[in-house]
């Protein structure tokens, strides 16, 4: 570590105005000694936006000393825009704020580097891909933030001694591409969907034979999450053509979030370069395919003992602690889908008797349930499983919607109802039918003011409203069926 470097960041505005601490100030100076001597040439300095996408800059690897320093400056209006790249607040009116500070006029925020969050990447080996949090110009974190709000939710779960251990399991597809979508008349905004075609047939669940016709690109695909440090645990073929699920190693909830938004982007980056589109769209529109799921495996730890509270002194029964979690879990279902079902196409999987939940109920092992609770005597595996989410969630929000959720039902000691044997039984009660249902769920609990404060729900309910609106506003291929002929 140089002296001169670490001078350099310790006297930079991000160190000065606290958005750094000492100790990683000392960690950043390290890892600009290690860029060099690994003698990466370019790094990626990016952060998840409000859709869990990854955003940034490109920077040369010698001038990582003076970001750690000073940060770097993108548009504000990255935090505004949905998922059409379209900025949907009005920021020449002059009253777009955020906790408290104007964002009109596309001014400037600041990419803040987290040093313990270097990634290199095995399919650009000059290459390494810098995880950041965001601050305003002016100084103080962006309270909307996606590594913000999860941190948020870790630290008030810490507070009541308690760590959350997620697990990760994400569904996607991979096909040929037919058509690239780079005509001119493609470049629309959002683009124009690329044309495929399968890679497999599909219909052949957990198929030795269909995992050995694609086995050289899920090789790969392992092969890159492994050396950057994913912890993949399992390749599977899933259900539907060309569709394939990974599974990870239990982490801590950010660990896992920074996973998923980097394993996401790898699979599609590796796959482009091959002439393949990798999609985690929730339910893609091309003919006979699967939906897309990420089941959210959770548990909780006691920070005063390091023993699963989940753990159950009978199979399948629910402690105090996960009877309290289910019963939050449960309560919030509809309020948290904005942040595990994200888009208008989500709530297209929520379809009966296809393995994925529609109703509000939780059950022992059974994978038609919202909830499907594994826990066994003495397991410290123990576990509930929230099969709600979709690939699109931002996993950032998605995860602390589990952790506030869960929480609240702690809180409040609340008791979990009695497991169902029939999930899709139309007693139980049904989960948002439209993203627009999810939407006013959202706007109409206290859970996210309360934890996050009012900012996080005005301004993921505006960014989702507009979506809608825009949906509402296309005149789709089914109205033009049903009607064009008929009037």
């Amino acid at each position: 570590m140089s002296k001169q470097t670490l001078e350099q960041i310790a006297a930079g505005k991000l160190a000065q105005r606290g958005l750094l601490t000492d100790e990683q100030v000392t960690r950043a100076a390290h890892l600009v000694s290690e860029v060099t001597a690994l003698g990466l040439e370019t790094i990626r300095v990016v952060f998840p936006d409000q859709h869990g996408l990854l955003r940034g800059k490109n920077i040369a690897a010698r001038t990582l000393a003076s970001v750690f320093a000073s940060g770097l400056s993108v548009p504000s209006t990255v935090l505004l825009k949905d998922t059409a790249n379209r900025t949907v607040f009005d920021i020449w009116a002059g009253d777009v704020t955020l906790d408290g500070r104007p964002l009109s006029g596309a001014g400037d925020v600041v990419l803040v580097p987290d040093p313990d969050a270097l990634t290199r990447l095995p399919w650009s080996p000059h290459s390494a891909i810098l995880m950041c949090d965001l601050a305003y110009a002016s100084g103080g974190p962006v309270s909307v933030a996606p590594r913000g709000i999860l941190r948020r939710a870790v630290d008030r779960l810490a507070a009541a001694g308690l760590n959350a251990v997620m697990g990760l399991e994400v569904e996607f597809q991979v096909f040929q591409i037919e058509e690239d979508g780079l005509a001119h008349t493609d470049a629309t905004m959002p683009p124009a969907a690329i044309r495929t075609r399968n890679l497999t047939q599909g219909w052949s669940y957990l198929s030795e034979t269909r995992y050995g016709e694609v086995e050289g690109l899920l090789d790969t695909l392992r092969r890159h999450a492994e050396a950057m440090g994913l912890s993949p645990r399992s390749v599977e073929i899933e259900m539907g053509p060309s569709q394939f699920e990974f599974t990870f190693d239990a982490s801590d909830p950010l660990t896992q979030a920074d996973r998923f938004v980097l394993f996401r982007t790898m699979v599609k980056e590796v796959c482009r370069a091959q002439g393949l589109h990798a999609s985690f769209m929730a339910k893609p529109r091309v003919a006979n395919s699967a939906a897309n799921g990420w089941h959210i495996h959770q548990s909780l730890v006691s920070r005063e003992t390091g023993q699963n509270v989940f753990t159950p002194d009978a199979d399948g029964a629910l402690t105090e602690t996960a009877s309290h979690w289910v019963a939050g879990l449960l309560d919030h279902a509809a309020a948290c889908c904005l942040m595990t079902n994200p888009t208008v196409n989500s709530y297209k999987r929520f379809t009966e008797f296809q393995l994925a939940p529609n109703r509000v109920q939780w059950a022992t092992d059974n994978r038609g349930a919202m909830l499907r609770a594994l826990l066994y005597a003495g397991d410290p595996a123990s576990r509930v499983e929230n099969r709600v989410a979709d690939t699109t969630a931002n996993p950032y929000f998605a995860l602390a919607s589990q952790i506030v959720a869960g929480l609240h039902g702690l809180t409040r000691k609340a008791k979990a109802p009695a497991p169902t044997d029939t999930p899709y039984a139309k007693d139980n009660v049904m989960l948002p039918p439209s993203l627009i249902a999810a939407i006013e769920a959202f706007e109409g609990s206290p859970l996210f003011a309360d934890t996050f404060g009012a900012d996080f729900p005005r301004y993921l309910a505006h960014l989702k409203r507009a979506e809608w609106q825009r949906y509402l506003m296309t005149v789709s291929e089914w109205e033009q069926t049903e009607y064009f002929n008929l009037y």
